[in-house]
C-alpha cells in the first residue's frame, strides 16, 4: 500500500510507477501503446486501485485487522474528496489531480471503487444477484469507465455500456479463477442461485472442495459470456485505436474463459506475457474486420 506523500510532478510520477511495478502484471506492458499523458493518467488510477486493493485484502502493513482496514479506507475516500478540492495530500492523489486537469474523470467513480473495498473487507460470502451486481459495478464498473476516460475513447453511452458489460466479464472470470483462493480468504462470490442450483453449500471451503463445483462454474460462466457478448457489440461504434488497451485486456480473459467452456472440470494452462498481448491483439484484429 503506498500512502506516500506528494512532493513534485516528477516524484509523484516516480511513485506511481513504483507502485506499477510492483504489481508484477502485465498492466505496464499493455499501457504502453498510448500518449504519454493518457498513460500516466491510466497509471495513477491504477495505482489507486492497487493500493486500496491492497488494503482490503490485508496485504498491506498492519491491515490485518477489520479496524485497520477501515480506517486507511476512509484515509483513501478523504483523499478523493482532497483530490478534487485540488489538495492532493499523496503521490497518488496528486497525479489523480494532474490526470483530471487534462481528462474528465467523474468523483463518482473514484468513490465507487472505495465502496466495493469496504464491500471486499468485510468478506463477501454467497451474495445474491444484486449484490454481485452492485459488487462488480463498484470494483470493476467504476475502473472501466475511468479507464475508457484515460485511453480517450469514451462517446457517452455506447462506451458506458461497453466499459460496464466488459466489467463484468472481467470481473466474473476472476472469480470463476479464484475460487480456491477466495475461499482461503473467507470470500465466496459465487452468488446464491448458482450455488443454489448447482447443490453446493453457501460456505467458501465447502463450495471450493464440492464435487458439484465445476457445474456452478459452468453456470456463471455463461453469464460472463454474455457479459463478453454485450460488449463486443459496441465496438463499431468506437474508434479502434482509442478502444485497443480495453481490447487488450479483454482478449486474454476471454481466451481463458473459452478454454474453461471446453472442460469446466480444469483450470487452462498459464500464460506468457506475451501472449496475453497478443491475445488482445487476436480480438483487436477481429473487431476490426467485424466492422
Amino acid at each position: 500500500m503506498s500512502f506516500a506523500a506528494a512532493t513534485t510532478p516528477a516524484g509523484d510520477m516516480a511513485e506511481v510507477r513504483r507502485v506499477v511495478a510492483q504489481a508484477g502484471s502485465s498492466f505496464a506492458a499493455g499501457m504502453r501503446i498510448l500518449p504519454g499523458p493518457r498513460r500516466r493518467a491510466i497509471h495513477a488510477v491504477y495505482a489507486l486501485c492497487r493500493a486500496v486493493d491492497d488494503v482490503a485484502d490485508g496485504d498491506a502493513p498492519g491491515c490485518r485487522d477489520p479496524a485497520t482496514r477501515a480506517r486507511l479506507l476512509d484515509a483513501w475516500n478523504a483523499e478523493i474528496a482532497e483530490v478534487f478540492a485540488g489538495r492532493p495530500r499523496t503521490a497518488i492523489g496528486a497525479e489523480i489531480a494532474r490526470a483530471a486537469e487534462r481528462i474528465e474523470l467523474p468523483r463518482r467513480e473514484f468513490e465507487l471503487i472505495l465502496e466495493g473495498m469496504r464491500m471486499d473487507a468485510q468478506a463477501i460470502v454467497a451474495p445474491s444477484a444484486a449484490e454481485l451486481q452492485a459488487y462488480i459495478r463498484r470494483v470493476a464498473g467504476a475502473v472501466g469507465i475511468l479507464s475508457m476516460r484515460c485511453f480517450g475513447a469514451w462517446l457517452g453511452p455506447p462506451s458506458e455500456r461497453f466499459a460496464l458489460s466488459l466489467a463484468s466479464g472481467l470481473q466474473l472470470t476472476n472469480i470463476l479463477r479464484d475460487v480456491a483462493e477466495d475461499a482461503a480468504m473467507g470470500r465466496l462470490y459465487l452468488p446464491v442461485h448458482v450455488l443454489d442450483a448447482a447443490g453446493l453449500p453457501r460456505d467458501p471451503a465447502g463450495a471450493a472442495a464440492h464435487p458439484n463445483l465445476p457445474l456452478a462454474r459452468a453456470a456463471l460462466g455463461r453469464e460472463a459470456r454474455t457479459a463478453f457478448e454485450a460488449a463486443a457489440r459496441e465496438i463499431p461504434a468506437h474508434r479502434r485505436m482509442p478502444l485497443l488497451p480495453a481490447l487488450l485486456m479483454m482478449g486474454p480473459y476471454e481466451r481463458m474463459l473459452r478454454r474453461w467452456e471446453a472442460d469446466w472440470s480444469r483450470p487452462p494452462p498459464r500464460r506468457s506475457r506475451w501472449g496475453k498481448v497478443l491475445d488482445g491483439v487476436a480480438v483487436a484484429v477481429a473487431a476490426r474486420g467485424a466492422r
